[in-house]
C-alpha cells in the first residue's frame, strides 16, 4: 500500500472531527523566538490559540489534526518529531492542568470548612454569658473571618474550578487528538 493510500485508509478508520490546518512550513507549529530543535521546541501562541478556537465544540475522543503542508517541503522525520512533541506537550500539560485543578478543590473545600467552623465557634461564644474582653475581641475576629473563608471557598469551587475546566478539557481533547499531515 502506498503511504498516501495507507493515510488515507487510516483516516477513513478513525471517525473524527477535522481540525485542517495549512501551514506553509513546519515552524509555524513552534514558537519564533525558540530556535531549538523540534523535539524540544517550544509550540507557538497562535498556533494554541487556534488550535483552542478549532476544538472549542468538538468531542475529546474524535479529533483528528491534519496539518497541510506543501509538497516540496515534506519531510517525514521532522514529520514523526512534531507529532511527538506535539502529544508530549499535550499530555505534560493535560497532567499538569488536571493536578492543579485538584489542589485548587482541595483548597477551597478547607477554607469553605475553616471558615463555617470559626462562624460556628463565633457562635458558641456569643452564647457563652461571659464578659471578658478577650472573648468578645475573638469573636469579632473569628466572625467576619469565617465569612471571609467560606466565601472564599465557595468562589474558588464554582468560579475558579470552572475558569480552570476549559484548559484542562483542552489539553485532555489535544492530547487525545490524532495529528497527520498531509500534503497540500
Amino acid at each position: 500500500m502506498k503511504r498516501e493510500e495507507k493515510v488515507a485508509f487510516e483516516e477513513d478508520m478513525f471517525i473524527a472531527s477535522e481540525i485542517p490546518l495549512i501551514i506553509d512550513t513546519y515552524d509555524d507549529i513552534f514558537s519564533d523566538f525558540d530556535p531549538r530543535p523540534y523535539h524540544t521546541r517550544a509550540l507557538s501562541d497562535d498556533f494554541l490559540y487556534e488550535a483552542r478556537k478549532a476544538t472549542r465544540d468538538k468531542k475529546p475522543e474524535a479529533i483528528l489534526i491534519k496539518f497541510l503542508v506543501p509538497e516540496r517541503i515534506r519531510n517525514v522525520a521532522n514529520e514523526i518529531l512534531i507529532r511527538k512533541r506535539l502529544k508530549e506537550h499535550f499530555r505534560k500539560h493535560y497532567l499538569l492542568l488536571l493536578e492543579e485543578h485538584g489542589r485548587i478543590k482541595k483548597r477551597a473545600i478547607s477554607l469553605i470548612f475553616i471558615g463555617m467552623s470559626m462562624i460556628v465557634i463565633a457562635s458558641y461564644m456569643f452564647t457563652v454569658g461571659t464578659n471578658s474582653f478577650l472573648l468578645h475581641l475573638l469573636r469579632i475576629l473569628l466572625e467576619p473571618g469565617g465569612w471571609f473563608l467560606g466565601w472564599t471557598g465557595l468562589d474558588q469551587l464554582f468560579y475558579t474550578v470552572e475558569e480552570h475546566k476549559k484548559d484542562l478539557q483542552f489539553y485532555e481533547k489535544m492530547s487525545r487528538s490524532k495529528i497527520m499531515f498531509i500534503s497540500s
